[in-house]
């Protein structure tokens, strides 16, 4: 009987994964490079992306630990939201 509560647990994991995230998402991230244009650090994919800082007067410097967050799943609109 546990194999096959395991095997639906699995099951509805793998569908929450495959399932579009429309709500706020925020994960620790590095930055990689600082560019005239923002920050760039790494999305949850692996990907480069540039972004901005929410961060009134804060000063940021490559290989930092920063918080970023992708509101409502939006990748064009990932912001970092804290320095860890």
């Amino acid at each position: 009987m546990s194999n096959i509560a395991d095997e639906i647990i699995k099951t509805i994991k793998y569908a929450i994964d495959r399932k579009s995230i429309n709500c706020d998402r925020t994960y620790k991230t590095g930055i990689k490079k600082i560019t005239g244009k923002g920050y760039v650090v790494l999305d949850e994919a692996g990907s480069e992306r540039t972004v901005k800082c929410a961060i009134p007067g804060v000063e940021l410097r490559v290989g930092q630990m920063v918080f970023v967050t992708m509101p409502s799943g939006k990748l064009n609109e990932m912001f970092i939201s804290g320095v860890v």
